[in-house]
């Protein structure tokens, strides 16, 4: 199989004039949300140009079927004029194209693809199959079309192919101390778990491990821990680091309940543990990782990631 090379992907001019392929591979997005993060791209000197289905509603709440929402997906790879590839929103949906996805297309034009959410299985499996970095970060009706949806010094950073680090800063604390390096890879809790015993079941094993999601309550975050472990998925973590974890509470329950799950689910487990990282699913500033590439933890009384290489070379 085709693979990505290890010595960085190629990439196009990321200043005023780049272009950005912007597509719907799952649900599509509030016309208004879609417009705004169109014009803040504009604003910050991209070139937006939309897939041809990428604004189609339906059928159910997807963005079109199957086959026109991966045709958008091979196009927007395979667009010479293209150096950033940009999901519109997650939702629901891309788990329909992973059988039919062109791995050889998307590893022989190799481009960062920013996304989270629902895109988690995709990434994913092009990052396990080709070696394709996965960018988890803003999306354009999701992120760009707030006013403070965006991190961009870490979105900055990993488009220009500089290392760079997070910490207190972007919600990153300690829950269990200690220091670790590995491959930084992850994404959205509930993706990840839906797609064990399935043919594109994510390469978790040995990791650097980052993982978030939106409104699941502590005990169901705990219930996909568990079911995360008793699968090995968890075997050979270096660490753990949580996101936001935003609206992820019960109500009545105390704060500390949702922190406590996650350390009873991981009890046992000899390796830091840090929360709180806002990136994917969170209320402002979404963060840009990169998974894919070597990264550091050290969860000490304050918690710094570092991601200690580029992904792309300009």
């Amino acid at each position: 199989m085709t693979t990505v090379s290890k010595s960085l992907l190629p990439l196009g001019p990321t200043g005023p004039g780049a272009g950005v392929s912007v597509i719907s591979p799952a649900s599509y997005a509030i016309p208004e949300r879609a417009e705004l993060g169109i014009q803040q791209l504009r604003e910050l000197g991209y070139v937006p140009r939309l897939g041809a289905h990428t604004q189609a509603r339906g059928p159910l709440f997807f963005a079109g079927k199957s086959e026109e929402r991966l045709a958008d997906l091979h196009a927007a790879f395979a667009d010479p004029s293209t150096s950033l590839v940009m999901a519109m929103r997650g939702g629901y949906g891309s788990n329909y194209l992973l059988e039919s996805v062109d791995l050889a297309l998307i590893a022989n034009h190799p481009k960062p693809f920013f996304a989270y959410s629902d895109m988690t299985g995709m990434q994913l499996w092009l990052l396990d199959q080709v070696g394709l970095p996965a960018f988890h970060g803003p999306m354009v009706a999701a992120d760009f079309y707030l006013e403070d949806g965006v991190h961009r010094e870490s979105f900055q950073a990993a488009v220009a192919g500089r290392p760079y680090s997070i910490g207190g800063a972007e919600g990153l604390r300690t829950l269990k101390s200690g220091s670790a390096r590995g491959t930084l890879y992850g994404g959205c809790l509930s993706i990840l778990t839906s797609l064990i015993g399935t043919p594109w079941e994510p390469a978790m094993e040995n990791k650097l491990l980052f993982m978030e999601d939106v409104g699941a309550k502590p005990y169901q975050v705990n219930r996909m821990l568990w079911q995360l472990r008793q699968a090995g998925k968890l075997n050979g973590a270096r660490a753990i680091i949580f996101g936001e974890m935003l609206d992820c509470t019960s109500p009545g329950a105390t704060e500390s309940l949702l922190e406590a799950s996650i350390l009873s689910a991981l009890d046992g487990l000899e390796i830091p543990v840090a929360f709180g990282l806002r990136s994917g699913h969170v209320s402002h500033q979404n963060v840009t990782l990169t998974f894919g590439v070597e990264a550091e933890l050290n969860a000490g009384n304050e918690a710094e990631l570092s991601l200690l290489e580029p992904a792309v070379r300009s």
